[in-house]
């Protein structure tokens, strides 16, 4: 569906509002989940908006989550900032972390009123920890280098940077993105966080200039690809020429797509002794707890239950 084709749900209804929802392996996983999770006689179903789409057209979406009886909550990728901005007014609550960052990624229902969240900062985090040794940053005095500057970008960087950590983070932080405006953001936020951990932003508008980042890293620093490019656009932020630190860690919010800077990682992997990862434990993180605020049913996000979603999920892939 697009915004202009939205229907009446017949049944319980849970949509992904995205850009290719269809090429997702979530239509495949998400009946499995369901049945597994007792989530009762529900769809899941694709509402496809272009990359920064018109105000009217978030608007039209999320007056249509909030009207439809059936319509019973949404995941929302891509468009999380954009979503919000055009129709903030339309929801009845936010939380907390969606009023700090300025993004919505899922959208739920409770007692007649329409609820806003950003799950990016738990769910980023759990993706972070499952294959990041502990102690990482105290014990190699890396830094962390993050492509863009959206909704996940905001919410790595701030865990990153959390206080609580103590000594056990990156020695800096490095932000790009290609305009300015989400940059002045995240330095707002950045700011209210008062974490006190070194964050350079820089405005990127050429992907030599990304290049430039990455050769400056110190060894063992992790790059992450988080603009979309491989997913929703084909390419990478990266050139041919780029040279990922050594020992470095290349990790691709991405599981699908032509994943060009994957691809760029392991052909350097060997040379450069790089550690690499896609964005599959990310999908399985970001799915879960969405699904769990929406259906207000408990999923554990380690266990045997995880696990057997994985499992689940890594069938359908």
């Amino acid at each position: 569906m697009t915004p202009d084709t939205l229907r009446p749900a017949r049944r319980p209804t849970f949509y992904f509002v995205g850009v290719t929802t269809g090429a997702s392996s979530i239509m495949r996983v998400f009946p499995e989940w369901a049945r597994y999770l007792r989530l009762g006689d529900c769809v899941i179903e694709g509402i496809d908006c272009r990359s920064h789409d018109s105000p009217e057209a978030y608007r039209s979406v999320v007056s249509f989550l909030k009207a439809d009886p059936l319509s019973v909550g949404a995941l929302v990728t891509t468009h999380k900032i954009d979503l919000l901005e055009a129709a903030r007014d339309l929801f009845d609550e936010q939380d907390p972390y969606a009023s700090l960052m300025g993004e919505v990624s899922c959208i739920s229902k409770r007692a007649g009123r329409l609820c806003g969240h950003a799950t990016d900062p738990i769910t980023v985090s759990l993706a972070l920890e499952a294959f990041l040794p502990n102690g990482y940053w105290r014990e190699t005095g890396a830094e962390a280098l993050v492509l863009n500057a959206g909704g996940p970008s905001i919410a790595i960087a701030s865990y990153l940077m959390k206080p609580e950590h103590g000594d056990n983070r990156p020695a800096r932080i490095v932000v790009t993105n290609r305009s300015s405006a989400r940059l002045d953001e995240m330095r707002r936020i950045h700011a209210r966080l008062a974490a006190g951990v070194p964050c350079d932003y820089h405005h990127c508008p050429r992907l030599e200039d990304y290049d430039q980042l990455v050769a400056g890293l110190k060894p063992g620093s992790l790059v992450v690809n988080a603009t979309g490019l491989g997913k929703n656009a084909p390419g990478s932020p990266l050139t041919t020429a780029a040279t990922f630190p050594e020992r470095g860690i290349a990790w691709d919010f991405n599981y699908r797509g032509n994943l060009v800077f994957l691809d760029q990682a392991r052909a350097q992997q060997e040379r450069r002794g790089l550690r690499i990862e896609d964005g599959w434990v990310y999908f399985i993180h970001g799915w879960t707890h969405v699904i769990a605020e929406v259906f207000d049913v408990a999923i554990a996000s380690t266990g045997p239950q995880f696990d057997e979603l994985s499992r689940i999920a890594a069938a359908c892939r």
